[in-house]
């Protein structure tokens, strides 16, 4: 998974929970920026493998830190700590607990899509639904994850109207616009209207 990780994070982010939507989205990738450098100092391992999977290359042989299950619970933990320490004045314990989610859903949705390279604890009992062999599905399920995510949050937030309030707001501005330009307002004066 990748893009669809975003997708939580829009989901999670209410108004009435506070949390910064920047925080979501470094929760829901937390995993994977701490994969990264793990990587680079050789304490997990990565290596490409042509065919290994229709999505992509990366045979992910070696991540117990950050991609197992004791591991991805372990730093959904630390990251509810440290929303809840961090924003005390304003973090509730509920929303502090949402961050701690968002970082564990990472995991939730690799276990969808990865082949069996995501280990319950240590190196051992690797999982994986391998949805990753399956382009199509696997792009329209990340995509969708994103959009359910992104609309949720524009609805929340009344960025999303509904559609039929649109159109007899949009009606109404049409017919108390037209018996005026009957009764001779200025072109000038219509357009103003229309602005509006």
């Amino acid at each position: 998974m990748f893009v669809g990780h975003y997708g939580v994070a829009f989901a999670v982010k209410t108004e009435r929970n506070k949390i910064p939507l920047w925080v979501l989205f470094v929760a829901v990738q937390l995993l994977d920026f701490l994969w990264a450098p793990f990587v680079l100092l050789g304490i997990e391992k990565v290596r490409f493998v042509p065919g290994i999977t229709a999505t992509n290359a990366l045979d992910l042989y070696y991540m117990p830190y950050t991609h197992s299950l004791i591991g991805a619970l372990f730093w959904s933990a630390v990251a509810f700590a440290i929303y809840k320490i961090g924003w005390r004045n304003i973090a509730s314990s509920s929303a502090a607990l949402l961050v701690g989610f968002a970082v564990f859903s990472h995991w939730l949705l690799d276990l969808i899509v990865h082949r069996p390279d995501l280990p319950i604890y240590d190196d051992t009992l690797k999982v994986g639904f391998g949805l990753w062999n399956y382009r199509a599905i696997e792009f329209g399920l990340e995509i969708g994850i994103l959009l359910f995510g992104a609309v949720l949050y524009l609805k929340r937030n009344g960025a999303i109207a509904n559609p039929i309030v649109i159109f007899q707001r949009c009606q109404s501005r049409i017919f108390r616009c037209w018996p005026r330009s009957k009764s001779g307002h200025s072109k000038a004066e219509i357009k103003r209207f229309a602005y509006v």
